[in-house]
């Protein structure tokens, strides 16, 4: 795959003046940090494809991991060329001897709280089935770990509250930390590097900050990570997909505690 025509774009929080009220009836003016957004078209073989609403760093992984975790691409290898404008406004994705299926009209929209991140149409889908994920024999101070490491962050999350994050990590190291203003983009941001780098998801747990609702865990899955963890909640059709396609799923993960929603190996 040619990756071309990309910049390395920083997302520096924006500075805007706000009047505090306090409960006391004080008001003050103060300085509050805001993140920075862009809404990127995703064009497929010239057809408008996708449109996300998203930060602006690191948009070519975040387009290879959104078309891997909706089903338009089995690994980057399917990707013969990827640009993104300098302002961050356009992706244009050739794929590798694939031409659209234009018998498939249906407008969607990804089903995703996410409302500005919308595919506009499944002319390149290719119906991948979801398989079982190989288990991971989970490591309790791993997890752990890594709340402690989320915890310590100095990146945008810490400074706006903002912007989520997703570390991928093996039992040894922090492999990636992807941030976005949208969960589903941070996460699609962490697979889209592994995709790129050639990373064995299969010994891997990814972490984020937001809650894991349907479209989450099949992300996971679809990318064969045997562990995913969050610091806040899951939804009970994410548990039952975890169950059926064998994905440890942690939620609450702090660094006093965290539930165990279902361990693959158990299965």
């Amino acid at each position: 795959m040619d990756v071309i025509g990309t910049i390395d774009v920083q997302d520096h929080p924006i500075d805007f003046s706000a009047i505090r009220v306090c409960a006391d009836g004080t008001y003050s003016t103060v300085s509050d940090a805001v993140q920075a957004e862009c809404m990127l078209s995703v064009y497929v073989n010239d057809i408008l494809t996708m449109q996300l609403g998203c930060s602006v760093t690191n948009l070519a992984e975040l387009v290879v991991g959104r078309l891997f975790t909706e089903g338009l691409i089995a690994s980057a290898n399917d990707i013969d060329r990827l640009s993104v404008c300098e302002q961050s406004l356009r992706a244009d994705v050739y794929l590798k001897d694939r031409t659209a299926d234009l018998s498939r009209t249906v407008v969607q929209a990804v089903p995703t709280c996410c409302t500005m991140n919308k595919t506009l149409n499944d002319y390149f889908a290719q119906d991948y089935e979801l398989a079982p994920v190989k288990p991971l024999a989970l490591d309790i101070e791993w997890v752990f770990r890594m709340t402690r490491i989320f915890l310590q962050d100095k990146t945008g999350h810490a400074r706006t509250r903002g912007v989520h994050s997703a570390y991928l990590s093996t039992k040894e190291d922090v492999l990636c930390l992807r941030e976005d203003i949208g969960r589903h983009n941070a996460l699609d941001k962490a697979i889209g590097w592994a995709l790129m780098n050639d990373v064995d998801l299969s010994g891997c747990m990814l972490f984020t900050s937001g809650r894991i609702p349907t479209d989450m865990a099949v992300k996971a899955i679809r990318a064969g990570i045997p562990i995913l963890a969050t610091k806040t909640v899951a939804t009970d059709k994410a548990v039952e997909l975890a169950r059926t396609y064998r994905l440890t799923l942690i939620c609450e993960a702090t660094p006093l505690s965290f539930d165990i929603l279902n361990d693959g190996m158990n299965n």
